[in-house]
């Protein structure tokens, strides 16, 4: 099987930190959300101070760390949400 590759968005802060808004990274088949969040940290410079759990959503929908990614998907980090 081929790899997955996710395209990962970042908003607020967390593009700020890794210093762009949008990245890809490439997984292997079955990977799920936290596997993605953990090879952003890992590969990308100033994305090790993202937090190991944050909100997501893949596709537009909220979706917790163990759910499954397909090739494509389009991942959004989220920073903590505030209201008022």
């Amino acid at each position: 099987m081929a790899a997955l590759r996710v395209r990962c968005r970042l908003f607020a802060r967390y593009a700020e930190v890794v210093g762009s808004d949008e990245v890809t990274v490439e997984l292997p088949p079955g990977a799920v959300v936290s596997d993605a969040i953990a090879a952003l940290r890992g590969a990308v410079r100033g994305a090790a101070a993202l937090p190991a759990t944050p909100l997501v959503a893949i596709n537009h929908q909220h979706v917790r760390p163990g759910t499954p990614l397909r090739d494509g998907d389009e991942l959004a980090v989220l920073p903590p949400l505030a209201g008022g």
